[in-house]
């Protein structure tokens, strides 16, 4: 019989996203790990060197021990949106490196997390006006599954317009950046009567194993809002950071000065794909989403702070699925100009205090992505030594230190041809 340190010296430090060898192993090791004290098991996953699937593993047991002990009956949506997806979609092979199946791999985890439990569940793939037929495919894939009953695939082209409604003020599907399209699976999974929805990304960079993380909080402590934060000690991240140059300290920064309200709660980790609303919430929310974007995360933590909700935060684990992320496949300034524009309608639109001044530098000296791109590889003298708790703060460089740098950086970049 093999002892926790066996498990633990013999766990891979690697875990593949495309491999479906890595996702079995992985659920091997949860089933080798159950008959052991679930704090052994932290203490050794929370060792500086202790292997990436191990650190795994703990989290998807954690998750698991709770939902296979709760007795509390849910039911619950779970929410993603795709474009872009037509190869992760896809499993791996010669034509295919960076195929994932993420929708069968996403039922198998779901399956495998909630079989036998009293928790109900549904999962939501909603096609965002991909050019590609991400929601096609998706059909597709799970023709014929035996969960294809757990599944609905959604097109948000086909609810536009709306004449009333969360969608009622977009336009069309071009007109949304991911926010119209986990509008639309959370609108429909609360006609649906859900009681909670969890909403994640559709690649494989969140194993829904861990979904109990978030139950936890909500069933056991009672809170309606549970965040999921990679930037905890205690979470395992992932994810390649080199893809910003140094100049996203400097986006941090306006970001942060602008999003008081949220990032002063300690929310730090606005943009995190795992996140639990509960049905009162998010019918709160959906009276009338500000934002239909990227940055509709932004929007959705505003109207909590704004209603007063109290909110957990949880650890958890990230693997960044990089090759076909729509920030590279669109390019990252394009997503951070979202970003950026959608927090300063967010805050103001939910009436949430933020630093009035810094958003208008935003207003006036951000005109397009290309005016980040003229940042992003510069970084001013204020913030090169600023550790990154003191970002955000107007004292360590301000709004109008900032303008003024973004007006040299754009001169400089027109110059530079």
């Amino acid at each position: 019989m093999n002892t926790l340190d066996q498990l633990h010296a013999s766990s891979k430090n690697s875990f593949d996203l495309t491999a479906a060898q890595d996702q079995e192993s992985l659920i091997q090791l949860v089933d080798k790990l159950t008959p052991f004290p679930i704090a052994e098991v932290e203490r050794l996953a929370l060792e500086s060197n202790a292997p990436l699937e191990f650190k795994l593993a703990f989290k998807v047991l954690a998750s698991r021990r709770f939902v296979a002990a709760n007795t509390q009956p849910l039911r619950i949506g779970i929410v993603f949106a795709m474009w872009g997806e037509q190869n992760r979609l896809l499993p791996k092979s010669d034509n295919n490196p960076n195929g994932e199946d993420l929708l069968n791999v996403k039922l198998a985890q779901l399956d495998w997390l909630f079989n036998g439990s009293g928790i109900d569940w549904r999962l939501y793939a909603v096609d965002d006006g991909c050019p590609y037929g991400s929601g096609r495919i998706a059909r597709e894939v799970i023709k014929g599954s035996p969960l294809e009953s757990r599944v609905s695939v959604l097109f948000l082209e086909e609810a536009l317009p709306a004449a009333s409604g969360p969608l009622k003020n977009l336009a069309s599907a071009n007109d949304s950046r991911k926010g119209g399209a986990i509008i639309l699976g959370c609108q429909t999974a609360l006609e649906d009567r859900v009681d909670a929805i969890i909403y994640t990304d559709a690649d494989n960079s969140v194993h829904l194993g861990q979904a109990g993380l978030l139950l936890q909080k909500h069933l056991e402590d009672g809170y309606k809002v549970v965040l999921g934060n990679r930037k905890d000690k205690h979470s395992v991240l992932v994810k390649q950071e080199s893809r910003w140059g140094i100049g996203i300290k400097a986006l941090r920064h306006m970001q942060r000065m602008v999003g008081h309200s949220i990032f002063s709660r300690g929310i730090l980790d606005s943009q995190a794909a795992f996140k639990l609303y509960h049905k009162d919430v998010l019918e709160k929310i959906l009276e009338k989403p500000s934002v239909y974007d990227f940055s509709f995360d932004s929007d959705w933590i505003a109207c909590t702070l704004a209603l007063d909700v109290p909110f957990a935060k949880v650890p958890f684990a990230f693997i960044d699925s990089f090759a076909e992320s729509a920030s590279i496949v669109q390019g990252p300034m394009t997503t951070w100009e979202t970003l950026l524009k959608g927090l300063v309608t967010a805050v103001r639109e939910r009436g949430v205090p933020y630093n009035e001044e810094m958003a208008r530098v935003l207003d006036e000296h951000i005109v397009s992505s290309k005016d980040l791109d003229a940042l992003i590889n510069h970084l001013p003298k204020e913030l090169e030594q600023v550790e990154d708790k003191g970002l955000g703060d107007p004292a360590v460089m301000s709004p109008e230190a900032m303008a003024e740098w973004i007006v040299e950086r754009k001169r400089a970049a027109v110059m530079a041809g």
